[in-house]
C-alpha cells in the first residue's frame, strides 16, 4: 500500500479533493483496496461530526446533517447500487440472466426509488437516535466496517464475469484482510463491542449472494455496504442508547 493507491481509494469512494491521477489501471482499483477500511473510518468521522454539530440543537437535526454529510461524502456511490439491485430483483423472479439484464440498464425504476427511499429514512431515524459519545465513537467504524467487507465478500463469491466487481477482486491481499479484521475487531472493542456484529453480517452476506445468485458484482457490493452500514446502526441504536 502506498500513497498513490490510497489516493485511488479516496477518489473512488469519496467525493474530497485529490490531485487527479493521470494513468488510471484498472488494476489500480483493487491495489487501492487495503486502504478501503481506513477511508471509511474517514467517512465515518465526517459523519459523527456532522451529528455531533447537529445535536447541539436537536437529534433530528443532527441526524438530517450526518445524513447529507454521509450522502455527499460519498456521492451516492453505495445507494446507486442499492437502486440497480432493488431493480434487479424486482425484475428478476429468480432469473439471474433477467437479473443481470435488468442490472446493465442505466436508468432507475420504481423497486429501485422504494429501496433507495427507505434505506435513506432507516438511516435518518437511526442516526437520530445515536447521541451519546460512545455510540459517536462507534459512528465512526461503521462505514469502516462496511467497506472491508468488499474486500470480504471479493474473496469469499465468485465475481461476474466483467466489470468494477471483478476488476476489484484481482489483487485482494488476503493477509492484509486478515489484519484489519483484527484491527477494526480491536478498535470495536474498544469503543463499540456491540459492531463486532459485523464478524457475523459481512460472512452472513456473502453466504447470501453465494446462494441467491452465485456471483457478485460491483453493484452488489454497492447494496451489501448500504445494507451493512444500516444493521450496524441498529445496533449501535438498540444496545448502546
Amino acid at each position: 500500500m502506498s500513497l498513490s493507491t490510497f489516493g485511488h481509494a479516496v477518489q473512488f469512494l469519496t467525493r474530497l479533493p485529490w490531485p487527479s491521477v493521470a494513468d488510471f489501471k484498472p488494476e489500480d482499483l483493487s491495489r487501492s483496496a487495503g486502504w478501503f477500511p481506513v477511508v471509511g473510518a474517514i467517512i465515518g468521522s465526517i459523519v459523527a461530526l456532522a451529528l455531533w454539530l447537529g445535536l447541539q440543537a436537536s437529534p433530528w437535526i443532527g441526524a438530517l446533517l450526518a445524513l447529507v454529510a454521509w450522502v455527499w461524502v460519498t456521492g451516492g456511490l453505495h445507494l446507486d447500487g442499492l437502486g440497480d439491485v432493488a431493480d434487479g430483483f424486482g425484475a428478476a423472479h429468480r432469473s439471474p440472466d433477467r437479473f443481470l439484464e435488468v442490472l446493465r440498464d442505466p436508468h432507475v425504476g420504481s423497486f429501485g426509488v422504494m429501496a433507495i427511499g427507505l434505506q435513506l429514512i432507516a438511516k435518518l431515524v437511526l442516526l437520530a437516535e445515536i447521541s451519546g459519545f460512545p455510540a459517536l465513537l462507534g459512528l465512526v467504524l461503521v462505514p469502516a466496517w462496511a467497506r472491508w467487507g468488499t474486500q470480504a465478500w471479493s474473496l469469499a463469491v465468485p465475481p461476474l464475469s466483467s466489470g468494477s466487481g471483478e476488476r476489484f477482486s484481482w489483487r485482494i491481499n488476503r493477509p492484509v484482510v486478515g489484519l484489519q479484521a483484527c484491527a477494526l475487531a480491536l478498535l470495536s472493542i474498544w469503543v463499540a463491542p456491540v459492531l463486532l456484529g459485523a464478524l457475523l453480517i459481512i460472512p452472513a452476506i456473502a453466504v447470501y449472494w453465494k446462494r441467491r445468485l452465485g456471483f457478485i458484482s460491483g453493484d452488489c457490493l454497492g447494496a451489501s455496504v448500504e445494507v451493512t452500514e444500516t444493521l450496524l446502526l441498529l445496533l449501535i441504536a438498540v444496545v448502546m442508547v
